[in-house]
């Protein structure tokens, strides 16, 4: 499983140039609402895991907090640089985080990490951000995942066919409704080391035409990591089935859930309870 995690979470370097544009931004009350049940303020250093091309940066940017970025990719580190260039606070940092020596560093007020928490090694992620914590700080995690309600668009389930038959077929449990997306509570109370854990829920809904579809499922690893027949077959399909359609469009409903927890300062977490998740 660990080796699994590390070759996918690789294949985003695929991903760089497309990664910005294709994936979809996060909703403006996620990060109010963060901001808020982490109490933060301008200035506030923030530590982000994985930031990718600064998808999730960029609105934390803008309210004026300074942000330390860890990324694995190197060229999505050219990335985030580039679309980060004009916020003169924010730092990304070329390496793992399970490597990187976060006590080197002042503090944080939080540790995040947007679509990215669960590719870092569940042994260490908890205890790693703990460390790199202030007093009082909170981790903060959420992703973004595909969500179908009573009114979907039926293209997902019809199109399920062509996974069948490439070999990608999702099961018959794969298909989350809005609101009702796991959360990670159990988890984070169970590493002994936060407490005061906060969920919201988020869901919104973008449209794409087959260009922007497919541009988007070129920044999933599973897509990446496909042999180029399975995508090519998979993608012709697309364009037939969108171009097909009057509007020749699809919409693609989204949710999230946000995790935020005060880290503990009892003698518990600082004896070192177990951190695995």
């Amino acid at each position: 499983m660990a080796d699994d995690r590390e070759e996918l979470r690789q294949t985003f370097e695929a991903a760089a140039a497309l990664y910005q544009r294709a994936r979809p931004d996060y909703p403006p009350a996620l990060f109010d609402d963060l901001i808020e049940l982490a109490s933060l303020r301008r200035g506030d250093r923030l530590l982000e895991i994985g930031c990718a091309t600064g998808k999730a940066t960029l609105p934390l940017a803008a309210h004026g907090f300074r942000i330390t970025c860890v990324e694995l990719g190197r060229e999505l580190v050219d990335a985030a640089r580039g679309n980060l260039a004009a916020f003169p606070d924010v730092t990304v940092v070329h390496a793992a985080f399970e490597s990187w020596d976060a006590a080197a560093m002042e503090p944080f007020a939080v540790v995040f990490a947007a679509t990215a928490w669960h590719w870092v090694d569940p042994e260490t992620r908890y205890r790693k951000a703990w460390e790199a914590l202030r007093p009082g700080g909170h981790l903060a995690f959420w992703g973004a995942t595909h969500v179908i309600p009573d009114d979907a668009d039926p293209f997902f389930q019809e199109l399920q066919d062509v996974y069948d038959e490439i070999g990608e077929g999702l099961p018959a449990d794969a298909w989350p409704r809005p609101g009702e997306l796991p959360d990670e509570r159990d988890e984070i109370e169970a590493a002994g080391l936060f407490e005061k854990v906060e969920v919201r829920h988020y869901d919104w809904a973008v449209d794409y035409d087959a260009g922007a579809y497919i541009d988007l499922l070129n920044t999933f690893s599973g897509h990446i990591a496909m042999q180029p027949w399975q995508r090519d077959r998979l993608y012709s399909e697309i364009r037939r089935r969108l171009g097909e359609r009057p509007e020749q469009r699809v919409r693609r409903h989204w949710g999230a859930v946000l995790h935020v927890a005060k880290a503990a300062t009892d003698a518990n977490a600082a004896g070192g309870r177990p951190s695995g998740g």
